[in-house]
């Protein structure tokens, strides 16, 4: 495996200890200093956002400049947004505070095609392993993300403004390893090979679609749930240390798997994997009917990032079979956009749905949405598999 697919693992690590910190934080400041509780999670809401508006230029832009500079700039924007926080809760002004949160989520959106950067990066017998070795540096995140939010938010007279210096120290590191980190010049990745087919004829085929369900379900399913899990935490009586140490269990649970999801993608398929995740998912609803007090949402987290985890990096695999090199850039920017529009809309819901249907009830309704990329796979083998283009570097 080349050096590069390591170095993008550990960004992505110092990625994800960002975004734990920021799901750990940015729903209790919410609640802190939005004018209405079920506002508390819209600054989440507005990370996604920003997110979701970074999907579509992320791809464009590295596709003309490289994904060096691409993610470079993704950084730079991450700790324009870190500054904007922090001033924001010196003044305790929530509007700003939304606002600096969806600065930070444009800066996750340029992170979120690190996956993409090692599939090109590594050989294609070893795409499906690259994928989840770039992931698995979440396991690193699950560790250190609770710990920095935990020890950083009490730090100085102002609640929480540490949390975001040390938000701002890990964009700092990340920038620094992209300065060093090799990837292919723009010509390399984005092949000149004319405008190839229309986007609508790609997102038409049957695995186009069983990509992005998977993905998009995988996704907007475990954020919404774990969004809603500090506030739900919080109103029943637990600490901010068992709500640190629950996120942990659940994104261990989501990047541990990475080692080993390509090996098993790869001997079972992704189909399979993507089945075995919705299954988890949805049993990770059954879970929170029970009384079990913090076992409970140990348990149920812990499954919710399994799912998470058998659903969307087998997705990611499967995209790649979707686009030629002259379609790359717009079919992984169409993907992501449907992907993280989603997860803005999960985060935005989250905060009301759980303060009006209480935990259990939310993820009931959560159980038959987990089901729905196993009844897309289904409707794919009724319509057939016409063969497809495979990425090519």
């Amino acid at each position: 495996m080349p050096l590069t697919v390591f170095l993008l693992s550990l960004c992505q690590a110092l990625l994800v200890s960002g975004n734990i910190l920021l799901i750990a934080v940015s729903p209790l400041i919410g609640a802190r200093l939005a004018p209405d509780p079920a506002w508390a999670t819209a600054p989440v809401a507005t990370q996604w956002l920003g997110l979701m508006c970074a999907t579509i230029p992320a791809s464009l832009i590295m596709a003309r400049l490289g994904r060096k500079r691409g993610f470079v700039l993704g950084n730079m924007m991450g700790l324009i947004g870190v500054g904007v926080a922090a001033q924001a809760l010196v003044i305790e002004q929530f509007s700003l505070f939304m606002f600096a949160t969806w600065l930070i989520g444009i800066g996750i959106g340029f992170g979120q095609l690190y996956r993409f950067a090692a599939v090109e990066a590594a050989p294609i017998a070893l795409r499906d392993r690259a994928i989840g070795l770039v992931m698995g540096g979440g396991v690193l995140a699950a560790f250190f993300g609770p710990w920095l939010a935990e020890i950083s938010r009490e730090l100085g007279d102002t609640p929480f403004l540490g949390s975001f210096l040390g938000l701002g120290a890990l964009y700092l590191v990340a920038l620094i390893i992209l300065t060093t980190i090799r990837l292919p010049p723009p010509e390399q990745t984005h092949a000149d090979e004319g405008r190839g087919r229309p986007l609508g004829t790609i997102v038409r085929q049957p695995i186009f679609i069983v990509a992005v369900v998977a993905a998009l379900i995988g996704y907007g399913v475990m954020n919404l749930a774990m969004t809603a899990t500090p506030l739900a935490m919080a109103a029943e009586g637990f600490s901010f240390h068992q709500v640190a140490i629950t996120i942990q269990w659940h994104v261990l649970a989501m990047f541990l798997p990475s080692f080993v999801t390509g090996h098993l993608t790869a001997r079972f398929g992704a189909r399979t994997m993507i089945v075995l995740g919705s299954l988890l998912l949805a049993a990770s609803g059954l879970v929170a009917q029970l009384s079990l007090g913090v076992t409970g949402f140990y348990l149920g987290l812990i499954l919710l990032g399994l799912g998470w985890n058998f659903t969307f990096l087998p997705a990611t695999g499967l995209l790649t079979e979707t686009y030629r090199p002259a379609e790359k850039a717009r079919t992984q920017a169409t993907n992501e956009f449907l992907v993280f529009t989603t997860v803005a809309i999960t985060a935005l819901l989250a905060g009301s749905l759980v303060d009006r249907l209480g935990w259990a009830t939310l993820n009931g309704v959560l159980i038959p949405l987990a089901l729905m990329p196993i009844a897309t796979i289904g409707w794919q083998r009724l319509v057939g598999r016409p063969e497809q283009p495979h990425i090519s570097h």
